[in-house]
């Protein structure tokens, strides 16, 4: 049986997501997005992108507001409207009251951290809506959690996994059994629209480095992103530069250009650290306007070389191959595109990222 029936979704003129995002999460919830709005035309769609990281401390406000996925997010055209002004508790409560305006006649919390938190704030941003969201097991020392799920009208089963799964086929489960939405494989490929002006941006960019950003020309160009959210999901930055003088060296990318990725946050550190031998043909780049910066330099390179975080599924979104560095506690979040895709592992599951040598990466670039 549908979490929300035929009837109230036949009824309803708008429906609200709420949901935690990092830019890889939305990479494959999007198509999952663009599924239900096809299924269900008649119903528009708000997202309310929530801040983890909400904070009182302004000095954090500002790369916070200007976090990329906005940018991604308002420009899909299936969403009617976006929250997006989350990240203060003042901001978090005036969001509230505006949806609350909306009177929203369906709310589904997409959240798989703090549940229960969800499910309250769920509740408040439809105060007389369906609400649909996820739900855990009740912790002995938090009562409270009950208290939390009773505001719920109904809630997700738990997806349960299997050896080989991918992160998509947990996101498509929950809309079957939200709505009855079901998505064959095609349906999950991830894709991305980059508007014209950042497409042209990119050209220009790369013109001004000296690169020609023509796929399989005589001079590769080759995009490296050795940084994550989290010290375990990122590459050591000397690391890069023994990757990329290596490859100099001898062997099929020696005339290769390349392309170091840094967040506007951490590129001037990241700088510093490799001031004295950044290799030749090698330049630093971050999109510190708008996220269609980045998709649009990767979709002109003709590989990617990526730790797991959105970059390497950004590279299957814009079909050009990646070889993803991946740790093994997290299997399901591989690159979609498996043709396109080569994945480097760390040894044992408890390795980080760095354990990943760059002779096990220039194996598997050399074989491709």
């Amino acid at each position: 049986m549908q979490l929300i029936s035929h009837d109230r979704l036949a009824k309803a003129d708008k429906i609200l997501f709420i949901a935690h995002l990092a830019i890889g999460d939305f990479t494959y919830l999007q198509n999952c997005f663009k599924a239900f709005a096809e299924a269900y035309p008649h119903i528009g769609i708000h997202l309310w992108i929530d801040e983890v990281r909400r904070t009182d401390d302004q000095t954090k406000w500002g790369y916070l507001k200007n976090y990329a996925l906005y940018d991604w997010a308002e420009n899909c055209p299936f969403f009617a409207k976006v929250y997006r002004r989350t990240y203060s508790p003042a901001l978090l409560e005036e969001s509230i009251d505006e949806a609350c305006a909306e009177r929203y006649p369906l709310v589904v919390s997409l959240a798989t951290l703090r549940p229960q938190q969800y499910a309250r704030l769920a509740r408040r941003c439809g105060p007389d809506a369906w609400v649909v969201g996820m739900r855990r097991k009740i912790r002995w020392f938090a009562p409270s959690d009950i208290f939390a799920y009773r505001r719920l009208d109904a809630c997700f089963v738990p997806f349960q996994a299997f050896p080989g799964y991918h992160i998509t086929n947990e996101y498509a489960d929950w809309f079957s059994q939200l709505a009855g939405v079901t998505m064959s494989m095609q349906q999950r490929f991830p894709f991305i629209d980059i508007p014209q002006q950042w497409q042209d941006d990119a050209r220009r960019q790369l013109a001004n480095w000296g690169f020609t950003g023509e796929r399989n020309g005589a001079a590769p160009l080759i995009f490296i992103n050795p940084f994550a959210k989290t010290k375990k999901r990122c590459w050591p930055v000397t690391r890069v530069v023994e990757l990329i003088t290596a490859l100099q060296a001898e062997g099929r990318w020696r005339n290769a250009h390349f392309i170091i990725n840094a967040t506007p946050q951490e590129i001037e550190q990241a700088r510093q650290e490799i001031a004295d031998r950044l290799p030749a043909r090698t330049v630093w780049f971050s999109a510190d306007c708008n996220f269609y910066q980045l998709p649009a330099v990767l979709q002109c390179c003709d590989l990617v070389v990526s730790v797991e975080t959105a970059v390497m599924h950004l590279a299957n979104a814009v079909h050009v191959p990646v070889v993803a560095l991946m740790r093994r506690k997290n299997p399901e979040w591989a690159p979609f595109d498996k043709a396109q895709s080569k994945v480097v592992m760390a040894a044992r599951r408890a390795d980080w990222i760095d354990a990943v040598s760059v002779s096990q990466v220039m194996d598997v670039m050399e074989a491709l």
